[in-house]
């Protein structure tokens, strides 16, 4: 099991090069160079931190990409769910019907505490400590 997938990952690397950056604006093909990313992936990326409202792309001769948040406003948390979905350790294996056990169920109990603590500490790490 993957706590963080290829696509968060890149999306990590490349708010952290952004923010990082003295620039306004970072190009695509400055991201692809320094972070040897490739194009396709990284296109796919940015544009999905953008639908996000996380970065805010301009396009045109001397276009790019710049931050639409602070750095220290977007968690680890945050781009896990863009990329991810909710963070779930486990499912139910009755999925959406109702289990016989669901009062019962220890186990269950325990996971989603553990699910709590995780996500809080997720939501903890922010972009903006990455780059000190």
């Amino acid at each position: 099991m993957k706590l963080i997938t290829r696509d968060t990952d890149y999306a990590i690397r490349a708010i952290s090069y952004i923010a990082s950056t003295k620039k306004k604006m970072v190009s695509a093909r400055d991201l692809v160079e320094v972070l040897k990313i490739p194009r396709p992936f990284l296109r796919k990326i940015l544009q999905r931190l953008n639908r996000a409202g996380l970065l805010k792309s301009y396009k045109g001769q001397g276009g790019g990409f710049a931050l639409e948040v602070p750095p220290q406003r977007i968690s680890l948390m945050r781009l896990m769910n863009v990329f991810q979905g909710p963070f779930r350790l486990n499912e139910c294996f009755f999925k959406k019907k109702r289990c016989p056990n669901l009062k019962r169920c220890r186990l269950k109990r325990r996971i989603e505490r553990i699910e709590r603590f995780i996500v809080k500490e997720l939501k903890a790490i922010d972009m903006g400590c990455l780059l000190k």
